[in-house]
């Protein structure tokens, strides 16, 4: 009985020993040496090393001694189990400590890759999130087989019995990496680009692409978190080529009152003319209407046979030349002044045409400045705007009865 517990005393104390020593060499690793790596790390010109230590991949490395304490060490009593704990303990440990370092160390590797002009079109993360669940997956056998002491081929063949139930857990990740391989290949969608998902109401930027959620941080500052795969199987809208094209649309129409649109005199033809934009317009096209009335043989006062300019006519020429001239119009791009169908709202008079400003704010502004010019020098032209009749409308008209 003595000598079972002087053995077991002096264990007990072999143990501590080793745990102190394993301690006191990883607190030295850790507090001495990865400084002065730091230090040295901060003297180069180099930038993956930042990387590195920003990742504590030396961090991770410095648990390396305190592993080989316990591997070299684990044959010290003549206690068969006590040396096996130990020796599957620190082989373990070695395993943790890999999987660290190079679960660190692909996290470094994107790091880097950020910092070249392919990152930007060719975001990798979904790629780099796979690469960990691989790690992580390989490093959970190695560990499962040495505490069962098998070798780590007898877990990979077990892992056949429980495929299925590994596609369950695994099935948005598979089907994430699948998706994100045609969204990068294809370069649908990328961090920064603005889309659209009708499907899950998401209209935003997007601000992460993970392996299974892509983040959409909306107008409203909500975020959406959209499945991967759900941009490939459903439909989304992307901006992108809009912010890429130098312009952005303005496609707004304004109804004008039917009733309004008349043939123009020699009277409101003078008037037009004062109008710099359109006076040579004007006088082209009146000499042209001229010319076919006399080549035609109809009178000047002739309204049925002959041709004659509208107010609304010029109103368009004139929008046409007033978006032209404007400096936040890019002219190079689709620019249209037209009629769509009138209905029973009057005839709208559409503006279709892409301003030079994309930002929101900019081009909200632009697009209303544009409107209020409309509005205030439509009645120059002797045009109304349709709008339905207020309480107002009827208050007076009931009274100048």
């Amino acid at each position: 009985m003595n000598d079972f517990l002087s053995v077991s005393l002096s264990v007990i104390v072999c143990l501590i020993a080793i745990f102190l020593i394993a301690f006191i060499l990883f607190f030295i690793t850790r507090k001495v040496i990865v400084r002065i790596i730091y230090k040295l790390v901060l003297r180069t010109k180099s930038e993956w090393d930042d990387y590195l230590f920003k990742r504590k991949v030396f961090t991770a490395l410095s648990h390396l001694p305190a592993a080989f304490v316990f591997y070299f060490l684990h044959g010290f009593s003549d206690i068969v189990i006590v040396d096996e704990v130990l020796l599957r303990f620190s082989l373990i440990y070695f395993i943790l400590i890999a999987s660290m370092v190079f679960n660190r160390l692909v996290m470094a590797g994107m790091d880097i890759y950020e910092t070249t002009p392919y990152a930007q079109n060719r975001p990798i993360k979904s790629y780099i999130q796979l690469i960990r669940i691989f790690i992580y997956f390989i490093a959970g056998i190695f560990v499962l087989s040495t505490l069962a002491g098998k070798s780590p081929m007898w877990m990979l063949g077990g892992l056949g019995a429980i495929a299925a139930v590994l596609l369950l857990v695994f099935k948005d990740s598979i089907l994430g990496f699948v998706a994100s391989i045609q969204l990068s290949a294809n370069n649908m969608v990328k961090p920064g680009d603005w889309i659209v998902v009708p499907k899950h109401n998401a209209d935003g930027t997007v601000i992460d692409i993970s392996l299974t959620t892509v983040k959409i941080q909306n107008w409203d500052k909500t975020i959406t978190s959209v499945p991967i795969y759900s941009l490939v199987s459903d439909s989304f809208s992307n901006w992108k080529g809009m912010e890429e094209s130098g312009g952005r649309r303005i496609k707004r129409s304004i109804n004008i009152d039917m009733k309004t649109v008349k043939f123009c005199d020699s009277g409101l033809l003078e008037k037009f003319k004062k109008f710099r934009l359109i006076r040579d317009y004007i006088e082209k096209k009146q000499q042209e209407i001229e010319e076919f009335n006399q080549s035609m043989g109809v009178d000047r006062n002739d309204t049925f046979n002959g041709r004659r300019q509208t107010n609304l006519g010029i109103f368009r020429k004139y929008l046409e030349a007033y978006l032209l001239n404007h400096p936040m119009i890019n002219t190079e791009m689709t620019l249209l002044v037209r009629h769509l169908q009138p209905t029973e709202k009057g005839l709208p008079i559409e503006i279709y045409v892409f301003s030079r400003e994309q930002r929101w704010e900019q081009y909200e502004a632009i697009q209303s400045d544009i409107f209020d010019h409309i509005l205030a020098v439509l009645p120059e032209f002797e045009l109304k705007v349709f709008q339905n009749p207020s309480g107002n409308d009827i208050a007076d008209f009931i009274k100048s009865i």
